[in-house]
């Protein structure tokens, strides 16, 4: 288990009401830390995108367009697999 810290943050109340409501009182340390989490993943994957940028020029459109389309190939064939596989299951059971 990981070594923690008490801090004192200051939160808008409405925002840390909403978040209180949704998880718990219990939970609430630990939705916010893996919110931190997330932001902190978000700054690495933009500095290693200012690396790119740098090291080979800027994400043309062509190439962002083609890297949407290779995703939404991916996302396909995934459900598919998925829709195929739980036909298996129905039938097996």
């Amino acid at each position: 288990m990981a070594t923690t810290k008490k801090y004192t943050v200051t939160l808008p109340e409405e925002l840390a009401e909403e978040i209180r409501a949704k998880v718990g009182p219990g939970e609430f340390s630990r939705y916010v830390t893996q919110a931190i989490e997330r932001q902190a993943e978000r700054d690495r994957l933009g500095e290693l995108v200012d690396w790119w940028e740098a090291e080979y020029g800027p994400v043309t459109d062509e190439e962002q367009a083609q890297a949407e389309a290779a995703h939404r190939a991916l996302v396909a064939r995934h459900a598919a697999r998925r829709a195929r596989l739980l036909e298996e299951e129905r039938r097996a059971s």
